[in-house]
């Protein structure tokens, strides 16, 4: 017999008891079930002195044991695991519903609460109520590694099937609220801009593209939110945020996808140097209210998040790693020949870039702020007013991943024009600045934006951090994948 041929004889059966259930005269997708109190709640009001003490909860079947004329039920909800006991003699004609119930059935219990002789905390049920029936059975093994991209597709089922993802999840959705919380108190608004865009931009990177049918127009996904936070600026919110998702129409890795959560922030009146505080602190506080200590594993290593954070310059590093000096382009370029990067068609500061992220940033386990970039590289960034070969930008890498990249951002309008114009070579022609150059963010900026700080930080990559998640597909609740065959 096929798998397929399998899944439809178990189904079967559960249609069976589906039928058994309507002709009990119950309807096996419920409706209305009020004062459900969570399992957690439960468990943590119980006192055994307490006499006379109910309870009332929902959730799914994750275990049953029939041992006759007592059936103990599992039940789990968002919060954990309650046990129900269920007994034919209490029950009287509910007793039919209950021999009808299945793992993966959806139901609602109330009862008095006790305890077992082995001391399980136990619903002692007085009425069941059928909420959901299940046509399908939970998988067998959907702890294992080997169904990984079942759990992926049906993400439905493995939150409930396996509670670490679940609390995985609860874990993202609590340190984004600390977040909010974080920028809130110190003044920043949180604001929302356009997905849509007729010009790409704040980013390299490739867009997806999409039509407006009634104004016949071709319009992009952002990818990044920063010319239209910086516009905020100049309109007089002088401190701004957004959380929300940008769209890259690149490859999918394990720290890659093509629709991912970004958190961007702009400060007017400060630089590169306030965006790097605000990044300890809030990561910092994040370790210490969601985490369990300032040492973390992730991966094979154990990254310390303890204060204060390194800081390297991007030259430094590139010499320390690579045995490259920076202004020796010979030699990065014979580097990157050792590396097999196919250099030859490229700018000599894109190529600097790829040795470094090659050679360097697998060594940047601990939180390492890297400074000061070629200022190339940075066409939305100061210089530095010391050397203007260098821009006050960093980026914040952690367990060898970019986590967060900061600017002191430019906001004079000509040389954010001439930066605009001026291309990279070696970028694809769809990519070309010249060709996405936004006239109305040059525009806002010959009205005046103040001089600021910009700070963006990847989510999905910090909540990987946070939950020594492997890959972003972890910790993204529906994740790009490719179709099934």
């Amino acid at each position: 017999m096929t798998d397929s041929q399998e899944i439809s004889k178990l189904e079967q059966q559960r249609r069976d008891k589906l039928r058994k259930i309507r002709e009990l005269d119950i309807d096996p997708y419920g409706g209305r079930f009020d004062d459900v109190e969570s399992a957690d709640s439960v468990r943590a009001r119980f006192n055994e002195k307490e006499p006379e003490q109910r309870a009332t909860c929902a959730g799914r079947i994750v275990l049953l044991r029939d041992i006759g004329k007592l059936i103990f039920i599992t039940l789990r909800d968002s919060s954990g695991t309650i046990q129900l006991g269920l007994s034919k003699k209490l029950l009287g004609e509910q007793w039919k519903l209950v021999k009808l119930l299945e793992l993966g059935d959806l139901a609602g219990a109330q009862g008095q609460l006790g305890l077992t002789k082995t001391g399980e905390l136990t619903i002692w049920v007085e009425k069941i109520t059928i909420l959901a029936k299940s046509l399908l059975p939970p998988p067998e093994k959907f702890h294992g590694l080997a169904d990984i991209d079942l759990r992926y597709r049906r993400r439905y089922v493995d939150l409930w099937a396996n509670p670490e993802c679940l609390e995985k999840f609860k874990k993202r959705i609590a340190v984004i609220s600390t977040i909010r919380s974080f920028l809130q108190d110190r003044g920043f608004y949180e604001v929302e801009t356009p997905m849509m865009q007729s010009i790409p931009g704040g980013a390299a990177a490739k867009p997806f593209i999409t039509h407006h049918n009634a104004l016949d127009i071709d319009l992009y996904l952002r990818i990044a939110p920063e010319l239209f936070l910086k516009r905020l600026l100049t309109g007089g919110l002088e401190k701004v945020f957004e959380i929300n998702r940008n769209f890259r129409n690149e490859g999918l890795s394990p720290r890659h996808n093509p629709e991912f959560t970004m958190m961007e922030i702009y400060q007017a009146y400060a630089d590169y140097n306030i965006m790097m505080e605000l990044t300890e602190d809030l990561i910092s506080q994040l370790v210490e209210k969601h985490c369990d200590g300032s040492k973390l594993p992730y991966g094979g290593e154990q990254i310390d998040y303890s204060r204060p954070w390194k800081k390297a310059s991007y030259s430094k590093l590139l010499e320390e790693y690579a045995g490259c000096d920076i202004h020796d382009i010979s030699s990065v370029r014979k580097k990157a020949k050792l590396l097999d990067i196919e250099e030859a068609k490229l700018a000599d500061e894109i190529v600097i870039n790829e040795v470094f992220e090659t050679t360097v940033e697998k060594n940047l386990i601990n939180p390492t702020f890297v400074i000061d970039y070629p200022a190339r590289l940075c066409p939305l960034t100061k210089k530095s007013k010391s050397n203007p070969e260098y821009a006050e930008r960093f980026e914040l890498y952690i367990g060898a991943m970019e986590i967060a990249n900061a600017y002191t951002e430019l906001n004079d309008p000509q040389v954010q024009y001439e930066n605009f114009v001026s291309q990279l070579t070696g970028a694809d022609e769809d990519e070309n600045t010249f060709r996405n150059l936004d006239e109305d963010f040059i525009t806002s900026l010959k009205y005046g934006m103040p001089p600021a700080g910009g700070l963006g930080i990847g989510i999905d990559r910090l909540i990987m951090l946070l939950t020594n998640a492997a890959s972003i597909r972890d910790v993204i609740l529906f994740p790009l994948l490719k179709p099934e065959k």
